[in-house]
C-alpha cells in the first residue's frame, strides 16, 4: 500500500527524524538530542537512508556528507529526483569548512548544514527550526488540497491521488475501482430551499459518503458541483458495488427533504467501474468509464447505480 503522504496535519504525533551516518558516536549524539522530542529512525549507509526514506517518510533528514560507497550528496540527488521523497529537507552534516562544499549542498537541494564536532545547542536550534518550517509547509499543502466548503479532499488532491493508487494498481497487477457520484436534483433544491441550505445538503452528503467509505486509504474528494468520487483501491467490482450501495443508504438515511424531487428526500446517482491496469492503460480512462456509468444511471431514474466493469 502506498505511503500516505496526506496524514491530518492536526494530530500530535512527535516529527520523524532520520539521521543517517557511519559513525555510530555521532548517531548516538544526535539520538540523544532529539529522543524526547522526535521519532528516531536511523541508517548507517546510503541505500539504507534512501529505503528508508521511501518507507516511513520522514519529517527531515541529518545526512552525513562522507560516507563509503554513496556519500551524502549522491543520497540528497537520488532523493531529490524521486516524487515521492523530494519534499523532504535535508540538513546536511559535515566537518569540512570549504565554501565550495556548502555551495554544492545547496544547489543539491539541501536546506542547511551542521558542522562536526556537533554543538548541541546550535544543533538544536537548526533541527527544531526547520521542523517547525515543515510542519507550517504540511499545514498550507493540506489546506490547499482540502474543499473549503464540505471540509473532504478537492479535486486537486483527486487528481494527484488518482495518479498514484492507478501506478500503484499497474505495480501490484490489482483492481481499482471508482465511484463517480451526482446529488439528484440538486439545481430543484437549491432554487426551492436558497443556497445557505444547498451548502448544507453538500457538507452533509460530502460526510455521510465520507464516513461510508470505511477504509482509511479509500479517498472521497468534490469532484466540483454537487458531484464527488471515491477511489478504492484494491477493490474488486463486487466489492465496489457494495460500498456503492452503502453509500447510496447513508444519503438515504440523512432524510433531507426534497419537495422538488421525484422522490421525498435528496438522494444520489452512483456511477462504478473496476479495472485492473496495464503499463500502457492510462487513469483517465477510469474516470472517464465512471462518468459514464453516472450518466446511465442518471438516465435510467436516478437514485441508482449503475456499473460498467
Amino acid at each position: 500500500m502506498p505511503v500516505n503522504t496526506d496524514e491530518p496535519i492536526t494530530t500530535n504525533r512527535k516529527p520523524k527524524l532520520l539521521i543517517v551516518d557511519d559513525q555510530v558516536l555521532i548517531i548516538r549524539v544526535l539520538h540523544e538530542l532529539f529522543k524526547d522530542s522526535c521519532d528516531i529512525y536511523m541508517a548507517h549507509n546510503g541505500l539504507d537512508a534512501i529505503e528508508k526514506c521511501t518507507s516511513i517518510e520522514p519529517d527531515l533528514i541529518l545526512l552525513d556528507v562522507v560516507m563509503p560507497k554513496m556519500d551524502g550528496y549522491e543520497v540528497c540527488k537520488i532523493l531529490k529526483a524521486n516524487e515521492q521523497t523530494a519534499k523532504i529537507p535535508i540538513i546536511f552534516i559535515t566537518g569540512s569548512f570549504e565554501e565550495a562544499d556548502e555551495l554544492k549542498g545547496f544547489e543539491l537541494g539541501a536546506v542547511d548544514f551542521i558542522r562536526k564536532p556537533i554543538n548541541a545547542v546550535i544543533t538544536r536550534a537548526r533541527v527544531n527550526n526547520h521542523l517547525a518550517l515543515k510542519k507550517q509547509t504540511d499545514l498550507l499543502r493540506s489546506i490547499a488540497l482540502i474543499d473549503g466548503l464540505t471540509g473532504i479532499a478537492n479535486r486537486r488532491r483527486f487528481e494527484a491521488a488518482i495518479h498514484t493508487e492507478w501506478l500503484q494498481s499497474v505495480r501490484d497487477k490489482s483492481a481499482i475501482s471508482l465511484l463517480m457520484i451526482d446529488i439528484d436534483e440538486f439545481k430543484k433544491y437549491n432554487d426551492h430551499y436558497g443556497h445557505l441550505a444547498g451548502d448544507d445538503c453538500l457538507k452533509k452528503v460530502a460526510q455521510a459518503i465520507n464516513e461510508a467509505t470505511g477504509r482509511p486509504y479509500d479517498l472521497t474528494a468534490r469532484y466540483g458541483g454537487e458531484e464527488f468520487v471515491v477511489i478504492l483501491p484494491k477493490t474488486n467490482h463486487e466489492g465496489a458495488q457494495l460500498v456503492a450501495k452503502q453509500i447510496m443508504k447513508a444519503v438515504r438515511d440523512l432524510n433531507i427533504p426534497h419537495e422538488k424531487s421525484a422522490h421525498p428526500i435528496v438522494t444520489i446517482s452512483i456511477g462504478v467501474t473496476t479495472m485492473i491496469p496495464e503499463q500502457t492503460s492510462n487513469f483517465e480512462t477510469l474516470i472517464t468509464t465512471a462518468d459514464q456509468a453516472l450518466y446511465k444511471a442518471k438516465s435510467t431514474g436516478r437514485n441508482t447505480l449503475s456499473s460498467i466493469e
